[in-house]
Formats: C-alpha cells, structure tokens, sequence
C-alpha cells in the first residue's frame, strides 16, 4: 500500500490535473459552436473518468472503496455516462497481502502467537478486498472461523482520500446536482466508511442481525468470537452455502423460490421493523444451501434509519400502491425529497420515478422479478434525466445507502427470478411501522 505522503502527492496531482482540464475546455468552448462544446466536453468526461479510475486502482484501499461506494449510489445524481462506466469498473480486489504482515498484525493485535491462538490458520487469504483480507483457520477446540484481517494504515486514509475525490468529481460539475446535496453524499459515503474499519462495530451489527433472525429458519448470520476479535482483527464462525452464480446453476426451481422470497423479505424486515439495512450489496456477501436457505456475510456497512423518516417513506410506497398522488408529494416533504409544492414538472417527474420504483409492488398479485416483463430498470433510466434536471428534488443522504442495498436485492432477486407478492409483503410491514411512528408521536 502507498504511504500516507505518497498518496497524498498522488491524489493532489490527480485532482489539479482533472481541475485544469475542465478549465482548459471551459477556456477552449468560447470559440467553438454548441455541438462541438458538447463533444468536447464528453471527451474531457471520458478522459478524466478513466484516469481517475486508473490512479484508484493503483492506490487500492479506502479511496478505492470510496470510489465504488460512488459508482453503486451515483445513477441518479447526474453522472456522466462516460463516468459512470469507468468507476463501474472498479471491483473490490486487491493483491493480496503476504502472510507474515497478515500474521504480524494478528498477533499484535490478539496479543499472542499464532499457533497458540489458533488450531490453524490458512496462509492463503480466502479473499482480499480494499479494506481487509480474510482467512480460514481453526480455533483450539477445532471450530471453524473466518478471521478479517484490516489492512495496516487503511484507517488513516479515508478523509483524505474521500476528499479529493469529490474535489476530482465537483471540478466542471461533473455532479449534476446543489452543492449541498453532493456534500450530504460526500458525508453519508464517509461516515458509512468509517464504521467498516471499525470491526468492534461490525461485531455489535452481526450481534443485532444475528438477535433480529434467530426465529427465521431459513436465514444465518454469523457469530462472533469475540475472543480472538479486536477493532482490526474479526474471528467469525464460517458459513458453508454456495455463492450466488453456482446456486443460481445448479438449485432446483423451489429451492431458487425459496432464497428469493426469503431475501426479499427479510430485507423488507430490515426497513420497517429493524430499521438497519445490510448496505453491502454484493453477490459474495450472501451464501446458499442446497435447499435455498440464505447466510449473510460482511455486516461492515449498515445504514440505521429514524423511525420517522422511514416511516414516511413506508408512505410514499403506500401512496404509489394505491394511486394516492397527493399523499406521495405530503410523505415525500417529509423525507425531503421534494423541496417545494407546486412545481408541477416536478411533481410529475417524482410521480413518474416512484410508479417505476413501485412496479413490483403494485396491487394485482404476484410479481416475478427478472421476467421478460420486468422493466423497472429501464423506466428509472429514462426518468433520471428528468430527475437531475429538476430543482425541486433532492437525494435525501439516507437514500443514498438504503437505495444501494435496494438494488443490489433486486439484482440477486431477477438473477433467482424470484416471485411473491411483494406489495403484500410491503404494505404489511410497511402499515406496522407507520403505526409505530404514530404511537410514538401520540
């Protein structure tokens, strides 16, 4: 990994060498017409993106995590094709880290040596991601775990990486949206980012989602060993199940029934109920039985939400089900997505984007998701436009990771071309919690 100076000189010329750029074309398009501004302009867009992907990839880390974290969450916020395509290229890999650094911080941090703490310990990592590097091992007593191991220096690195990142992506508004929801972003992704190198938080969120499933028998979060585990050291039990693509390969139509409307619900659960949603939506984080149970994996990332808030969100969905156009604009004040009545185009537009939103969910039965007539991403793709373009709509920062871990459900869901009723499933918890919200304000 570079060191702290290194990065920050990398970064730094980065950053200036973006800005200058947007400069330059602002600079060149006084003598040009309007289309060959526009080209230009696609091109600088293009350019910038691939270099910026480039110089993450080779810091790796937290400004790689930053820059995916970006790339799930940026679709409606005015990003660039161009952009959007390149950051798309980012994967949370990384080369692996050698054994005996891995071993060195293990045993610093559990305060013993290795062979003593453990039964054994696999020098090959399971897998390395920017933040951390796990490993299979045996406790004394022969159980099998997984242990996270956080990259050295990772901590120190966030901020600043997060920092000129937004300054790359701010030069020439690349972000197409006020100032003050890009920086609500900016701080939504950091925040998120500091609880994830912080593994004594992700011990207290698998502790919660462990306690929250205990009485569903088709879903499995691991648990903890709190004695070999630390703020930089995770000792967690290890789940067998197949990753997504080899169960969607080789289950049985049933047991693919099974995981969908298993997932789909319980992360309906985590909404309205539990109010903390799973925000990492990777397909490695979840494993499959044979049967279609469901293990959930990487509790790092988890976005808690205030009843009231999501309370009202509950509303827009139930106003959306039931045709309620009035009661969508009241609940969506409420969540601050819409900043003013009576901007009729983009009151239209909202209504437009939660119909979309809504379409599994509608009145009429069950829905499968994945089906040939499952079109719900291409309608949110034409509305977006339309949505960055108006001034009376805002992201909500609370959306930012909720809508990320929505669609990486729904992604897994079309993949298992999972069917139920999703309406019913929402509208029932979704009626619960606005009568929670409404015994708490009584």
């Amino acid at each position: 990994m570079a060191s702290k100076l290194t990065r920050m000189a990398q970064l730094g010329a980065l950053t200036t060498r973006v800005s200058s750029s947007y400069l330059g074309n602002k600079v060149a398009g006084i003598f040009q017409g309007e289309e060959a501004r526009k080209a230009s302009l696609d091109r600088t867009h293009q350019e910038n993106a691939e270099r910026i992907v480039a110089n993450l990839g080779t810091l790796k880390g937290a400004a790689m995590k930053v820059g995916q974290a970006l790339a799930q969450v940026a679709d409606g916020y005015g990003l660039p094709e161009e952009a959007r395509a390149a950051l798309g290229k980012l994967h949370d890999k990384a080369e692996p880290v050698p054994f005996e650094t891995v071993k060195r911080r293990v045993e610093s941090e559990l305060a013993g040596g290795i062979d003593t703490l453990f039964q054994s310990f696999d020098p090959a990592p399971l897998g390395t991601a920017s933040l951390g590097q796990a490993h299979a091992a045996r406790l004394p007593d022969g159980t099998e775990v997984v242990v996270k191991v956080l990259h050295e220096g990772i901590d120190g690195s966030v901020h600043a990486d997060l920092g000129a990142l937004r300054a790359m992506l701010t030069a020439g508004r690349v972000l197409r949206r006020p100032k003050e929801e890009v920086d609500a972003i900016f701080q939504e992704i950091e925040a998120r980012l500091a609880e994830e190198l912080d593994y004594r938080k992700e011990a207290e969120n698998l502790a919660q989602f462990r306690a929250f499933f205990k009485h569903d028998p088709n879903i499995t979060i691991p648990l903890v060993h709190e004695g070999w585990s630390t703020s930089r050291v995770l000792t967690m039990e290890r789940l067998s199940g197949r990753p997504l693509p080899v169960f969607v390969a080789t289950a049985s139509p049933a047991a693919k029934q099974l995981a969908g409307v298993t997932l789909g619900r319980a992360f309906m659960r985590m909404q309205y109920e539990l109010r903390a949603i799973h925000a990492d939506p990777h397909p490695g984080n979840y494993l499959f039985t044979p049967e279609g149970k469901v293990g959930i994996l990487d509790f790092g990332c988890v976005r808690r939400l205030e009843l009231d808030w999501i309370a009202s969100y509950g509303e827009c969905g139930l106003a959306t089900r039931y045709g309620d156009r009035e009661r969508l604009m009241e609940a969506s004040m409420r969540i601050r997505a819409l900043t003013r009545r009576g901007d009729r185009d983009s009151e239209d537009v909202l209504w437009e984007l939660c119909r979309a939103i809504g379409t599994p969910f509608a009145r009429g039965g069950p829905y499968t998701m994945g089906s040939d007539a499952d079109d719900v991403q291409d309608r949110i793709t034409a509305i977006v436009p339309r949505l960055v373009a108006s001034s009376a709509l805002r992201s909500p920062h609370e959306l930012v990771f909720l809508h990320r871990g929505l669609g990486g459900v729904y992604q897994i869901l079309k993949q298992l071309r999972a069917r139920a009723d999703w309406g019913g499933i929402f509208e029932d918890l979704a009626l619960r919690c606005v009568a929670d919200r409404d015994r708490a304000v009584a």
